[in-house]
């Protein structure tokens, strides 16, 4: 319940504040939230497995976000960002994909 209180105080508070996202990291913020997508829905399917650990959850949000901007920047520095963009996404979304199959399998017993 706390962490529904938290998300809900939190897009409110986005909503009212209207934060400025840097020109510089503004590249970087459709990746990185692909990929904290992806460890949510890993997360999530994790749980519903009863495998959770909070520690592993923590540690591949922050390293999946981290890794995906990454990525980005040296295309962006080699000149090919668009296309490592393109290949982040398309691999992220196979695996979020990938992870909402086996939840709706876990959820509908089909």
């Amino acid at each position: 319940m706390i962490a529904v209180l938290g998300l809900v105080v939190g897009v409110v508070v986005g909503l009212l504040v209207r934060p400025e996202v840097p020109a510089a990291v503004e590249p970087y913020l459709p990746i990185a939230v692909v990929a904290a997508l992806d460890a949510v829905f890993g997360g999530l399917r994790a749980m519903l497995d009863g495998i959770f650990d909070d520690k592993v959850f923590v540690v591949s949000f922050l390293s999946n976000v981290v890794v995906a901007a990454l990525i980005v920047f040296l295309g962006d520095e080699l000149g090919v960002g668009a296309q490592l963009s393109t290949g982040v996404v398309v691999v992220l979304g196979i695996r979020i994909f990938s992870n909402a199959a086996a939840i709706r399998r876990h959820v509908f017993r089909a």
